[in-house]
């Protein structure tokens, strides 16, 4: 018998119009389709008149649901792997069923299609030539704040997702960690009410202090200038030593020649009088 396959189907983020041929045509054709919600993945499949058996596969019974789907695919039988909204993987469980399957040497067909975070991007404005994208940060305050300790030195754009219960308590922490920066918040995307908003920290935050936030969030930061970089390690170091200097970059994995071309230029002195102060620092 031959085995099955995966096929990680994007679905619309918002417009139902928003799907390709081929995935349409994928959804006709696999054996089963694992959904993250079966009710709201039906309504897509009733839209397009697609009758094919669904079955659930979310956070929650991950454990339980992978290995049944291995399973099923080893056995021969294809599967289409849909989320809510957007593509599988990203931010879903569906990343799981993805590393199972990979270690299982199952056959995975990507199909390309609508992304929330790509979509907000383009149209925020701000650099998209480099980002990164950190997803849903951690509930927990404490683990959020550490998250965007974390990103408080990344020169990229940042990509972040939120929920409507928890955005106003995410700006005000990027408020006391990041500082002030340029946002783009968007919502909605590609359905009627679709909003995108921009400006500064302060104006993101009053906005959401005067109306009750709706629909799920992409939030896009402004990366750290080069000028607030150098301010920023200007008032690392303004206090130390040359040697103290050169070992701060050294506990950070830089090798010491490099250490010492880049405290040289800095602090705007000669290589070799900061040569001379890492003699006795061990390479």
């Amino acid at each position: 018998m031959s085995q099955g396959k995966l096929y990680i189907c994007p679905t619309p983020i918002g417009n139902l119009d928003d799907i390709t041929i081929r995935t349409l045509n994928t959804l006709k054709e696999v054996d089963i389709i694992a959904a993250e919600d079966t009710r709201h993945t039906i309504k897509l499949l009733n839209h397009y008149n697609i009758k094919k058996t669904l079955t659930s596969y979310h956070e929650h019974n991950i454990k339980e649901k992978g290995p049944y789907l291995i399973n099923k695919m080893l056995d021969g039988l294809s599967i289409a792997l849909v989320s809510d909204a957007g593509m599988p993987g990203i931010s879903d469980p569906g990343e799981d069923l993805i590393k199972i399957a990979i270690e299982n040497n199952i056959d995975i067909t990507v199909l390309p299609g609508a992304t929330a975070l790509i979509t907000a991007l383009v149209s925020s404005g701000l650099p998209t030539r480099r980002f990164v994208f950190e997803g849903f940060l951690s509930s927990k305050k404490k683990d959020r704040k550490k998250s965007l300790e974390d990103l408080k030195m990344e020169k990229r754009t940042i990509i972040l997702y939120e929920s409507p219960h928890r955005i106003k308590d995410l700006l005000k922490d990027i408020k006391e960690v990041l500082g002030d920066r340029k946002l783009v918040i968007a919502r909605e995307l590609t359905k009627k009410y679709e909003e995108i908003f921009r400006g500064n920290i302060d104006k993101c935050i009053e906005r959401f202090q005067r109306e009750n936030p709706k629909g799920e969030f992409v939030i896009i930061i402004e990366g750290l200038s080069e000028d607030k970089l150098k301010s920023i390690n200007e008032e690392m170091w303004q206090d130390m030593t040359i040697k103290e200097h050169i070992k701060l970059y050294m506990d950070k994995g830089i090798n010491k020649k490099v250490a010492i071309k880049k405290v040289s230029k800095e602090r705007n002195i000669s290589k070799r009088d900061v040569y001379k102060e890492s003699i006795d620092i061990d390479a």
